[in-house]
């Protein structure tokens, strides 16, 4: 599977995105064509090689061919009904869309919209240029053949730019409102940097196709997208590096909450355990461990996703009688699972799929199900489990195993 790393060296936006796709061997034909494809004039682009600091790349900026084109205004229903009317791949329309929806939910957000509101003109947003970027990214990435595509952290920029409302911060609200949307991890500018790093254009292609994690992979090729300024403590680019990896469940970062306690009985931890599993704790569990003093006692394991983990001490804190939680980030391959119905001799019963390649490998009965069964007929649980695992073989796996 053919995977892309977005590394922001010194930012991103949407004209550096497209200056690294076409360093990293996208074919600058090929782009255009897919340009050509929208029902709006001047799309085509000019491409240059030039340098940033040390480092050479592939600078985009879009050619009009002297045509008007840098005066067309454009709002959010423009964008969409240019990209449906579009000869554009379904797959590629809808991540376009996708995108441009980020960038209006930014914008409604930093304008303090309420739902039911009209969304506020993309202003700097609603040139031609935002539709291209956009478009020619996610084209880009489709003709290069990227399945997946990951992401440095977000660097921030520093200082006060000028917008059409007037002075902002740098980084823009925007870009902001789609980093905090996102959840994305940040990280300070460049020392000493003032200005914009990551435009908004920018921001919402990352966090609308990119997860926010750096794979291990083969690397094959590495391009680089230059912006239009040089400064000289660091070099204005944003790097692509394209690779391959072992087709392989999906890895997400998760966070592990860890306590020793020798002090509260197994009543007081069995209901902690329940009110973290319907907190959404991905699981919890219990481990024998020998204390100071020569003390028996319990280490309690959460794992939670990180959005939970502060509502996970909480509770911790308030159930147990510990004085200390101990947290680390971890990350872990989920496969796939979804739940799914059999029919078995006692009326359809629920089973848990496991999915790799989105082929059924396994399923497993679903426990409270099977027990209601058990209850009502009068039946011995293992028994039910057994026959609703056989019904599941069958019909589920029988011909995943065959497939090609």
């Amino acid at each position: 599977m053919r995977i892309g790393y977005i590394h922001m060296i010194g930012g991103a936006s949407g004209d550096m995105l497209l200056g690294a796709l076409l360093d990293a061997g996208l074919n600058a034909t090929d782009l255009e064509a897919e340009l050509m494809k929208l029902p709006v004039p001047g799309c085509a682009i000019a491409a240059r090689r030039d340098r940033r600091g040390g480092l050479p790349g592939v600078h985009v900026t879009l050619d009009t061919g002297g045509s008007d084109a840098e005066s067309v205004r454009m709002g959010w229903q423009d964008f969409a009904d240019a990209i449906n009317g579009s000869g554009l791949a379904p797959a590629v329309a809808e991540r376009s869309l996708r995108v441009l929806r980020l960038l209006e939910e930014a914008e409604r957000s930093v304008h303090g919209a309420e739902p039911g509101d009209p969304s506020p003109h993309p202003h700097e947003l609603g040139t031609l240029d935002t539709l291209v970027d956009v478009v020619g990214t996610v084209a880009g990435l489709e003709l290069l053949g990227v399945e997946r595509l990951y992401a440095s952290p977000i660097p921030m920029g520093s200082g006060v730019i000028k917008a059409a409302h007037g002075p902002l911060p740098a980084s823009a609200p925007a870009t902001m409102a789609l980093a905090t949307m996102a959840n994305a991890p940040v990280t300070p500018p460049p020392h000493g940097y003032t200005g914009e790093l990551v435009t908004p254009t920018g921001a919402a292609l990352v966090t609308g196709l990119a997860s926010f994690e750096r794979p291990a992979m083969r690397l094959e090729r590495v391009g680089y997208g230059l912006g239009t300024r040089n400064p000289e403590s660091f070099p204005n680019a944003v790097a692509l590096w394209l690779g391959e990896v072992d087709a392989m469940p999906a890895r997400r970062q998760v966070t592990l909450l860890e306590t020793n306690i020798d002090d509260a009985s197994p009543q007081l931890l069995g209901y902690a355990q329940e009110r973290l599993f319907e907190m959404g704790a991905l699981d919890v569990w219990h481990t024998p461990i020998q204390m100071k003093k020569n003390r028996p006692g319990t280490l309690l394991s959460v794992l939670v996703p990180a959005t939970l983990e502060a509502e996970a001490v909480a509770l911790l804190m308030r159930e147990t009688t510990t004085l200390g939680v101990r947290r680390r980030e971890v990350e872990r391959y989920e496969a796939e699972r979804e739940m799914r119905d059999v029919q078995t001799e006692y009326g359809p019963v629920a089973v848990k799929v496991k999915l790799l390649d989105g082929r059924p490998v396994a399923a497993a009965p679903e426990y409270d199900a099977c027990r209601a069964v058990a209850v009502e007929r009068g039946l011995p649980l293992q028994e039910v489990l057994a026959r609703v695992t056989q019904a599941a073989r069958e019909q589920l796996l029988a011909g995943a195993s065959t497939a090609p």
